[in-house]
C-alpha cells in the first residue's frame, strides 16, 4: 500500500508546487521586464523634455542661431553619454525620421515591426504601448518611444532600442532561485509524505500481522491500539474486540469436541462389546455382523481423531531446537512395517544434523499422519520418499508418495476437516489427518503446503522454522 500511496501523494505535491512555480516564474519575469520599460519611459521622457526646445517652431529645423546649435550639441553629447554608459541605442527623430540626434550616429530604427509600431505610436501623440514579454530563451530587444511635443504638436520621437541580455540573466537567475525553492519545498514534503505514509500505515501493518497470525493458528494475538489516525485506533480495538469474539467462540467449539468425542467413547466402547457378544451367539462369517463391526470401528476412529483434533488445537506447542532428520528418519523406521506389509518401498533421504525450532512429539505426531496417508493411497510395488533439506531459515521436510494424487481442485480442499477425494471413499478414514497435523504443526509456527507429485502421486511438504519464536 506504501508504494501505491507515497507516489500518489509526491505527484499531488509535485502538482501544486508546479502550479504555483509557473505562475511565480512568469509574474517574475514580467516584473523584471516592468522595471526595464519604467527606466525606459523615464529616459525618453527626460531626452524629450531637452529635445522640445531645440527647434525654434513646431515641424522646423534647428536654426542656425548659437543658441540652436548648442541645445542640439547639448543634446547629442547626452545621448552619446547614455550609449556609452548603458550600451542602449538612443536618437531623437524629427517626423520625417531625419535624426535630431542619435548615438550611435548612424543608428536609426527600423521602420517594421515592434521599433516600426513604437514610433508610429509616439507620433500619433502618445506612448508607445509595452512590449511583449521578452523570455530568457529569445533574443529580442525592447523598443521604447515617447513623442516630443510643443505647442501642442509632435515635432519628434524619441526611441529607445534596449539590449535584453542582463535582463533575461536576473530573469533566469530568478527562475533558478524559484527552482531551488520548490525543490526544497518538494524535498521537504517528500520527507512528510514518508513520515505521514509511515504514521498511518504503521498500525495497518500490525493489523496485517496479527490477521496473519490468527489465520494461522495463533489466536493470542492482539494489536497495541496506541498509534495511527483515530479511525485506525478505533478499528484496531474492534479488532481486538472481534479476535476475543472468535477466540472464546473456537475455545468453546473444541472444548464441546472434546468432551462430546469424550462422552461418546464409553457408550461407544459398550455397544461394540456387546455386539462382540451378540457375535457369539451367530454363525461365524455373518455378514451384518461384520458390517456393524465394522462401522463401530470406523465410529471410534472418528472420535478419537476428533479428540486428537481438539488436543492439538488446544495444546501449547514445547518448542526446542530438533534435529528434524532425526525425527524423521525415527518415523520412517516405525512406519516401515506397515509399508513392508503393503509391499510399499518407504525410504528416507536427508542429511544429519539438520536443526530447528520444534516441539519434537507435535512433529512426530504430525509426520505419522502424514507418512500414513501416503502409506494408504500408495499401491502396491511403489514408493514413498521422505527428504529432508535445508532451505535458508527453514527446514523442508518432503513426503513423495506415488499414488493416484489429487487434481488442482482437489489440492485447494486438502486438509480440510472430513474432506475426502470422492474417487478415495473406499479407502479407510476419517479425513482428519491431515487436519490435526496442520494444527500440530501450526502451534509451533511449521506450515504445510500439497502440491503434485512428479510423475504421479501427492508431494507434501512441511517447513520447520529455524529461528527462535521470537525473532
Amino acid at each position: 500500500m506504501r508504494t501505491r500511496l507515497l507516489p500518489l501523494l509526491i505527484i499531488l505535491m509535485a502538482g501544486v508546487l508546479l502550479a504555483l512555480g509557473f505562475p511565480l516564474g512568469a509574474s517574475l519575469a514580467a516584473a523584471e521586464q516592468q522595471r526595464v520599460v519604467v527606466d525606459r519611459i523615464d529616459d525618453t521622457a527626460r531626452f524629450a523634455a531637452l529635445a522640445q526646445y531645440v527647434t525654434a517652431r513646431p515641424g522646423t529645423r534647428p536654426t542656425n542661431s548659437a543658441e540652436g546649435d548648442e541645445r542640439q550639441a547639448t543634446l547629442r553629447v547626452e545621448l552619446t553619454r547614455y550609449h556609452e554608459l548603458y550600451g542602449i541605442q538612443v536618437g531623437v527623430f524629427y517626423r520625417d525620421r531625419q535624426p535630431m540626434g542619435a548615438a550611435p550616429a548612424d543608428w536609426s530604427p527600423p521602420r517594421h515591426g515592434e521599433p516600426g509600431r513604437a514610433f508610429a505610436e509616439a507620433l500619433a501623440g502618445r506612448r508607445s504601448h509595452d512590449p511583449g514579454q521578452v523570455w530568457p530563451w529569445q533574443q529580442g530587444r525592447l523598443t521604447v518611444a515617447s513623442p516630443v511635443v510643443r505647442d501642442g504638436d509632435v515635432v519628434a520621437v524619441v526611441v529607445t532600442d534596449s539590449p535584453t541580455v542582463q535582463m533575461r540573466s536576473r530573469i533566469l537567475h530568478g527562475w533558478l532561485l524559484i527552482a531551488a525553492g520548490e525543490a526544497a519545498a518538494m524535498l521537504l514534503a517528500v520527507a512528510a509524505a514518508v513520515r505521514l505514509t509511515g504514521w498511518v500505515l504503521r498500525p495497518v501493518r500490525v493489523l496485517d500481522a496479527a490477521t496473519h497470525d490468527i489465520a494461522t493458528g495463533r489466536m493470542a494475538s492482539r494489536v497495541a491500539a496506541s498509534g495511527g489516525p483515530p479511525e485506525l485506533r478505533r478499528l484496531a480495538r474492534s479488532f481486538n474486540e472481534m479476535a476475543d469474539h472468535v477466540e472464546d467462540v473456537l475455545e468453546q467449539q473444541r472444548a464441546f469436541v472434546a468432551d462430546a468425542s469424550h462422552q461418546l467413547r464409553n457408550p461407544l466402547s459398550a455397544l461394540l462389546l456387546r455386539i462382540e457378544l451378540l457375535a457369539l451367539e451367530l454363525p461365524e462369517g455373518n455378514e451384518e455382523i461384520a458390517s456393524v463391526r465394522a462401522e463401530g470401528k470406523r465410529l471410534a476412529q472418528v472420535l478419537d481423531d476428533l479428540l486428537g483434533l481438539a488436543l492439538a488445537e488446544h495444546a501449547a506447542a514445547d518448542l526446542r531446537v530438533t534435529d528434524i532428520g532425526e525425527v524423521a528418519a525415527e518415523r520412517v523406521g516405525a512406519w516401515r512395517p506397515v509399508a513392508d506389509r503393503t509391499g510399499v518401498a518407504l525410504d528416507y533421504v536427508g542429511p544429519s544434523g539438520a536443526t530447528a525450532w520444534a516441539d519434537p512429539v507435535a512433529l512426530s505426531s504430525a509426520l505419522d499422519a502424514v507418512v500414513d496417508n501416503a502409506l494408504k493411497f500408495t499401491p502396491g510395488g511403489e514408493r514413498v520418499v521422505v527428504d529432508v533439506q535445508t532451505n535458508g531459515d527453514t527446514v523442508r521436510i518432503t513426503v513423495a508418495d506415488g499414488g493416484p494424487g489429487l487434481t488442482t481442485e482437489e489440492l485447494d480442499r486438502v486438509g480440510d476437516r472430513f474432506w475426502r477425494s470422492n474417487r478415495h471413499q473406499n479407502v479407510s478414514g476419517s479425513g482428519l489427518g491431515l487436519s490435526i497435523a496442520r494444527a500440530l504443526l501450526a502451534a509451533g509456527g511449521a506450515t504445510i503446503e500439497y502440491g503434485a507429485n512428479e510423475p504421479r502421486g501427492l508431494l507434501v511438504t512441511v517447513f520447520v522454522p529455524r529461528s527462535t519464536p521470537q525473532e
